[in-house]
């Protein structure tokens, strides 16, 4: 499913953050961004939504307590229930530092993994790049050019010159996906 866009590239991450405010107030709504590194407040300028990716994080740690805890407890009062000098069989504080590392790995790897799953990473897909400039210190606006008409396009055209746009090109892509709506 090709998509065609609109594409403002701007050089500096603070002209970045000016011309959405610029945009923004024109009424041109901005499909996404795309940036070299994170740059502070901009998702919330272009209305992205929170990311669930500390929900499932919290989740599969969780998991990685319950299943620690378990398996320890399962084997060390069911199955192989040694007396220690007359210590119990089940001794939560000995059992502290395990069930952290557990929780910790389970999180983080599981996280990792639903990053990759959700974001359709794998180094079995090619992938496209926008511009090339854009991994390196350019800042990219995208704008969907399908919801824009002749007379529309020239005026976001202008709109986005007034912003501080460097470059304004129009760039089709074969797979994109919009992961933020």
């Amino acid at each position: 499913m090709a998509k065609t866009f609109v594409v403002a590239l701007y050089k500096d991450e603070e002209v970045l953050m000016k011309a959405v405010k610029h945009i923004k107030t024109a009424g041109v709504k901005i499909t996404d961004a795309l940036t070299p590194f994170p740059v502070h407040g901009l998702d919330e300028a272009i209305d992205v939504p929170e990311t669930r990716l500390h929900t499932a994080g919290f989740l599969f740690g969780l998991l990685g307590f319950l299943t620690a805890l378990t398996c320890m407890t399962l084997i060390s009062t069911v199955d192989w229930p040694i007396n220690y000098g007359g210590k119990p069989n089940f001794s939560l504080p000995a059992f502290i530092p395990i069930t952290f590392e557990v929780t910790v790995l389970f999180a983080s790897v599981g996280m990792v993994i639903t990053y990759f799953l959700r974001n359709g990473l794998s180094i079995f897909n090619s992938t496209e790049v926008i511009d090339e400039r854009i991994t390196d210190d350019h800042f990219a606006l995208l704008f969907d050019a399908t919801e824009f008409t002749d007379e529309g396009m020239a005026k976001v055209n202008n709109i986005l010159q007034e912003s501080g746009a460097v470059e304004v090109n129009m760039r089709t892509m074969e797979k994109y996906k919009n992961l933020n709506r």
